[in-house]
């Protein structure tokens, strides 16, 4: 196990219409989709809402995020996953459905 990565990053829901879809698929999340997570050395995955605002956080535990984050992409169930919850973000920038955010503070 490599040294623990914490990761943070933002979105935006598209819209009411928008957060109660993206909350209905995360009650219950396609077959295979928390497991391709933890496959790819993820834990501790959590996703926060306010006001129309996505926040996410992960630690990654994994010795090369890059080939994880490929494993994960190249999936054919993460990209059904993703094609359905896709369209009910509205993301701040190009970087994709989630632009990362830079770490100020953590306290063990």
């Amino acid at each position: 196990m490599g040294k623990i990565q914490r990761f943070g990053s933002i979105s935006r829901t598209n819209g009411e219409e928008g957060y109660e879809r993206y909350k209905a698929y995360h009650a219950a999340p396609f077959e295979g989709v928390n497991e391709m997570i933890k496959a790819c050395n993820l834990q501790n995955y959590s996703i926060y809402y306010y006001d129309g605002l996505l926040f996410s956080y992960y630690e990654y535990t994994g010795d090369d995020y890059e080939a994880d984050m490929a494993k994960m992409a190249a999936d054919p169930r993460t990209q059904e996953w993703w094609a359905a919850v896709g369209p009910n973000m509205k993301p701040f920038g190009e970087h994709g459905d989630w632009e990362f955010m830079e770490e100020l503070y953590h306290l063990e």
